[in-house]
């Protein structure tokens, strides 16, 4: 009987030691998964202020295009006004030496 006894027991000791072994297998696991938890909140804060970041690039980005086709076409305006200028005073020349040559020639056979 006292051998049936000590087996029992021996069998209690490795239950016991099994349990524990599962315990700590179960504890290592539980600081695995707070592990990942911390990280996994420390990118979503990254990601949320990367996100903000983005969309702020985005919108002045938005803003200097729109400014940069103002540019654009204000200065494609004054570009086609100018050549307008351009064209309106090289007709006004022609005209002035057209002029002055009829005024020229009026004078000379006045003159003569």
């Amino acid at each position: 009987m006292a051998a049936k006894g000590a087996s029992l027991q021996n069998y209690n000791n490795e239950l016991v030691k099994c349990i524990e072994d599962l315990r700590e297998k179960r504890e290592e696991v539980n600081r695995q998964i707070l592990r990942a938890e911390e990280e996994k909140a420390k990118i979503q804060k990254q990601l949320t202020t990367l996100t903000e970041r983005l969309n702020k690039i985005n919108e002045e980005l938005a803003r200097k295009v729109s400014a940069r086709n103002e540019y654009d076409t204000t200065i494609q305006e004054t570009e086609a006004a100018y050549m307008k200028i351009l064209e309106s005073s090289q007709t006004l020349l022609t005209v002035l030496k057209r002029e002055a040559t009829s005024l020229t020639k009026k004078r000379q056979s006045s003159s003569t």
